[in-house]
């Protein structure tokens, strides 16, 4: 009898689960009759790293999209149209990325989420200098303003506040850094494991992004949807750097020619012998103050009714536009422009020329042997550039006996500046005067904001005390664009105020004026692209010396009209020492100088 084999049952193999290559995606746990099935709370676990894992992603990806596509205005973020459109940078980033061996995956996508953080970083800087300065940060020539904010700070903020702005601004510049950094590295992650799905959703967006720009689809509101702006932001900062390098030797040799450094003093301002000329900045006094019907009601009224008063006072006056190399703030910038000749936009260029030995117009009439001093009721601390513009003395708000209160960012009101310097300058026995004089009441932040009163009243400013503690305060104003461009046009109208009331009760035989605003206000008042125009007066009750400006082309009265040339701001320093130079050659036409 033939017995059949014994048959072995061959052991049974469990197939372990397969290990889930996506991290995000937790692995299904396995009930086994030890545990007598998966616990409810462990699946909640799965399930939350899941969601996490996709949130995560999700922002990473979000975070990328609104650096490459964030604009360096302000403005912008309220068009919709910035949001809807595809940067190539973001699709050829990750195309490349993902071709990378390795861990060179992990460092090209922190090297590039450095590099998308370090012009996020530059944007939000571009913001603060549009709202301010109207322009764009320069890379090259601008870190000396640091110095300048930091004392701003100081004298805004005190010591403590200045040090804690500057912590926090260290630690923004961190954070985004590694934020930026991060987003980068774990969208390069998810995309290197679905390498295919990746390279088609590149390769696609790419094409879909040529197509449109081919094409020149756009928005709604007029904005191409195929979007290269951080590449152009990229260009345009490289050109920047590139011209700022060149910046310096170029003002070097422009600041070396001038046809009237070898000038002596029997050559300079003879058709103003015997005068008192006084050149008065007025703060942020633009053309919009004139021409903006949002702003000029009451500012065209009286400016009207003070051509009126100062004609029957016995003066002729004339008006114009000079083109300012600033907007926003920078007053000195556009005073050293208008008293050296030179364009001075930058700060660099502002400290290479006080570093100079250029002929400013103060320092010609201290050659033509007038009594030079500027009075400069906003400084609060020694100027050492006085010593290069040619000044004899210098008073400031701290030797001009003030005992008021300061209005806001204004230590003191225009009109105890202007009462101060005639009771101890101009009303005594003096020489002739060349006096620079920047009026400050109509400096931001316009509250609160002093009110004129009789010239007999100002005394020693403690009258200023209840008016300021009655007048509007910042965060009231600021809160509100209305009222914020309501109290912008009253500080201007306050100090035109005061001038025409000066000229008209003080100005005598000898006067002879140039009034002009400095630059225009921010973007937060008078908008995006307005002109960086300033008007700009000269007036006098001699015939024979307002005669020699007929040539100008400037416009009767103290309102420049609409068609009134407008110069460049570098050009006035040559056209007035022309005018009252000895030729008096009025109908000489000056090459504009090149900057």
């Amino acid at each position: 009898m033939t017995t059949e084999p014994e048959v072995t049952a061959e052991p049974e193999v469990t197939a372990e689960p397969e290990a889930s290559p996506d991290p995000e995606v937790a692995a299904e746990p396995v009930a086994t009759a030890e545990t007598g099935g998966e616990t409810p709370t462990a699946t909640q676990r799965g399930r939350v790293r899941t969601i996490a894992g996709h949130v995560l992603t999700g922002s990473a990806t979000v975070l990328i999209f609104g650096a490459l596509i964030m604009p360096n205005i302000i403005s912008r973020f309220e068009r919709p149209g910035t949001y809807l459109r595809l940067p190539i940078e973001g699709f050829i980033a990750v195309g490349l990325v993902i071709l990378l061996p390795g861990r060179w995956k992990r460092i090209a996508a922190g090297v590039l989420g450095a590099g998308l953080a370090v012009l996020t970083i530059e944007k939000i800087t571009d913001m603060g200098f549009y709202a301010t300065l109207s322009r764009p940060f320069d890379p090259v020539l601008d870190w000396v303003l640091l110095d300048d904010a930091q004392a701003f700070l100081e004298d805004s903020a005190g010591k403590a506040g200045a040090t804690g702005a500057l912590i926090g601004v260290i630690v923004l510049i961190i954070t985004i850094v590694a934020l930026m950094s991060l987003a980068a590295m774990r969208v390069t992650r998810v995309a290197a494991r679905h390498r295919r799905a990746t390279t088609g959703t590149a390769l696609t967006g790419t094409a879909v992004w040529v197509v449109l720009l081919v094409l020149g689809v756009q928005t709604f509101d007029n904005m191409p949807i195929a979007a290269r702006s951080s590449a152009m932001y990229v260009w345009d900062r490289a050109h920047m750097v590139k011209g700022g390098l060149r910046s310096g030797q170029e003002f070097e040799r422009l600041a070396a020619t001038d046809a009237f450094a070898g000038k002596t003093g029997d050559q300079l301002l003879t058709g103003l012998r015997g005068k008192d000329v006084m050149i008065f900045f007025v703060e942020s006094y633009g053309r919009s103050a004139i021409e903006d019907p949002v702003l000029n009601p009451g500012t065209t009224e009286l400016l009207a009714e003070s051509t009126e008063t100062l004609k029957k006072a016995g003066y002729v006056s004339k008006s114009g536009w000079l083109g300012s190399p600033t907007a926003g703030g920078g007053s000195w910038l556009a005073h050293s422009t208008l008293l050296s000749g030179l364009w001075i936009d930058k700060q660099n260029r502002y400290r290479n020329l006080t570093s100079s030995n250029r002929l400013t117009l103060t320092s010609a009439f201290k050659k033509a042997g007038f009594d030079t001093m500027s009075v400069m009721p906003g400084a609060t601390r020694a100027w050492p550039e006085g010593n290069f513009y040619g000044y004899n003395r210098v008073y400031d708000s701290r030797n001009t006996g003030y005992q008021g209160p300061a209005f806001s960012w204004a230590p003191q009101p225009d009109q105890y500046t202007l009462s101060w310097f005639e009771k101890n300058v101009h009303g005594p026995a003096h020489d002739p005067l060349f006096v620079e004089m920047p009026l400050v009441s109509s400096h931001t932040p316009w509250a609160p904001l002093p009110q004129f009163i009789d010239w007999d009243d100002v005394g020693d400013g403690s009258v200023y005390k209840q008016i300021q503690q009655d007048g509007k305060k910042v965060k009231q104003v600021w809160r509100d664009p209305v009222k914020l461009r309501h109290e912008y046009a009253r500080s201007i109208q306050y100090t035109l105020t005061t001038l025409v009331s000066w000229l008209e009760l003080y100005g005598d035989k000898n006067t002879v004026m140039v009034f002009l605003g400095d630059h225009q206000p921010s973007a937060m008042v008078v908008g995006d692209g307005a002109s960086r125009d300033v008007p700009i007066t000269i007036l006098a009750k001699d015939r024979a010396v307002m005669a020699k400006t007929s040539s100008w082309g400037w416009t009767d009265g103290i309102k420049p009209d609409p068609g009134a040339p407008v110069w460049p701001m570098d050009e006035f320093r040559d056209r007035f020492l022309t005018t009252f130079g000895p030729s008096g050659d009025v109908n000489r036409v000056l090459a504009p100088p090149k900057r």
